[in-house]
């Protein structure tokens, strides 16, 4: 289980951090331009958002009362993460909240380092405060590691988790990876509104 919040950067990581930022504008840019010929529309990444995140109740039983409690889940149901040495990963996904479909996203990142290969997977963000849910509405611009703290909890953690102990804003669930490279972290991602189009 790791947690991301913020901190203010070491003078030593400026340069690193302004790289990380200049790959990450370009993972946007690629993800979003190798997607205008072929963007989902609404209704398809409703269908899409919804049928990911019944996989996942039915994959992680335990993920049920996470549901049950959340006052909103941000589903990406495919997000494409491939890279060699510098990298970059992004998805669309929906806002789903009291079981309607309320808003649309993207998420994108990118990285550097010693990486190599293609995955896809899917990741649940369960929104477990107004708060969180607030801030998300309202910035245009999200990224990870500012703002609401983050969980991300891998399928070992999951098992021992219960509402009850769950005392942080956000907790994201990454599921059904497909691939060979490894990291599925949100560290350095952006989650932005998107508005696609209606049909």
């Amino acid at each position: 289980m790791r947690q991301f919040q913020s901190a203010p950067p070491p003078a030593a990581e400026v340069t690193r951090r302004t790289s990380l930022t200049l790959a990450t504008a370009a993972a946007t840019m690629a993800f979003v331009h190798a997607g205008d010929s072929a963007a989902a529309t609404a209704e398809q990444l409703s269908s899409n958002s919804r049928l990911a995140l019944d996989r996942l109740l039915a994959l992680r039983p335990e993920a049920q009362q996470w549901a049950r409690t959340a006052r909103a889940i941000l589903v990406f149901p495919e997000i494409v993460k491939a890279g060699f040495m510098v990298g970059g990963q992004g998805g669309d996904g929906a806002l789903i909240e009291r079981g309607k479909v309320v808003g649309f996203y993207r998420i994108a990142a990118g990285s550097f380092g010693l990486q190599a290969g293609a995955q896809k997977f899917s990741y649940a963000l369960f929104f477990m405060t107004q708060k969180a849910l607030d801030y998300l509405k309202s910035s245009d611009g999200w990224s990870i590691g500012s703002g609401p703290s983050v969980v991300v909890i891998d399928e070992g953690a999951a098992k021992s988790m219960n509402t009850t102990t769950m005392r942080k804003d956000v907790y994201a669930v990454p599921f059904g990876q497909k691939g060979l490279m490894a990291g599925l972290g949100l560290e350095g991602s952006k989650i932005t509104p998107i508005h696609p189009k209606a049909a």
